[in-house]
């Protein structure tokens, strides 16, 4: 592997120890397949910085009063979030297309949990106004296409509803890659997580970020907020160093986008 070099000093957050950047292309057959290590994710994806203190409860703050609401979380993983935004009221369905995934996500949330294994480039098992919000926690960076899914997530939620996602940061990932890629194209890069000793290939795909509002616009959203927040504070004691960093390197991108209200302004 190539190093990543000249990178800008506000554009290079610290990365997992158990992640790292390739440029050698992975068998699409074989990357992304999260049932091989499930278990070791989740308990990674648990307690650190990243996930535990700057992803999770920033897409917490996002969502605010969820008392009542019916919240999808499309590809809830082990769980974590959509335990969180049950505990604070909601009425939440998970799905995942990784079946290991949702296996600790129904240990997690027990067996009268609406889980369900779905692809999220396949159509979404739900009727039309389901939901009163979309949670997509780190999961469109995995998907060469938004328009479908977009286009169904826009169709499952209520006139006014919101779709609340978080995605790897595009200027990093561009700034990240060596060679860098044509930052107006989308295009696909190569993670390598290392778990237990055992590297798994991870490929997502980078866009640039005009591309990505065109996307929530063309599905028929309005967008409401870009978010680059800063880690929970609580982090700072427990990760002095990672915290720094997050607080002073751009790393992931948050969106809050709506469906209009229907015509009648009614919200129901």
């Amino acid at each position: 592997m190539e190093p990543v070099t000249n990178v800008p000093e506000n554009l290079a957050p610290r990365r997992p120890a158990w992640a790292s950047t390739t440029t050698q292309p992975a068998d699409p057959a074989q990357a992304n397949d999260y049932d091989s290590f499930a278990e070791a994710y989740s308990a990674e994806n648990e307690n650190n910085i990243m996930n535990a203190y700057y992803e999770r409860p920033a897409m917490l703050a996002l969502a605010g009063d969820v008392a009542g609401r019916r919240i999808l979380d499309a590809g809830c993983g082990a769980g974590p979030l959509a335990a969180a935004l049950r505990d604070r009221g909601a009425v939440v369905t998970g799905i995942d297309a990784s079946a290991g995934m949702l296996a600790l996500a129904r240990r997690r949330l027990g067996d009268d949990a609406a889980l369900h294994v779905v692809d999220l480039n396949d159509r979404l098992p739900f009727d039309d106004g389901a939901f009163d919000d979309v949670v997509a926690s780190l999961v469109l960076h995995y998907l060469e296409d938004w328009g479908p899914t977009l286009a169904e997530m826009r169709r499952v939620l209520r006139p006014g509803g919101r779709l609340i996602a978080s995605v790897q940061h595009p200027f990093v990932d561009y700034v990240i890659q060596n060679p860098r890629p044509n930052y107006f194209a989308t295009t696909s890069y190569i993670d390598e997580w290392t778990f237990n000793g055992q590297p798994f290939p991870m490929r997502f795909w980078r866009r640039p970020l005009h591309a990505m509002t065109d996307a929530f616009a063309t599905a028929g959203f309005r967008l409401a907020l870009i978010s680059e927040p800063h880690p929970d504070p609580a982090a700072r004691e427990l990760f002095p160093d990672d915290f720094h960093a997050l607080s002073t390197k751009l790393s992931l991108l948050f969106f809050v986008v709506e469906v209009p209200p229907s015509a009648a302004g009614s919200d129901d």
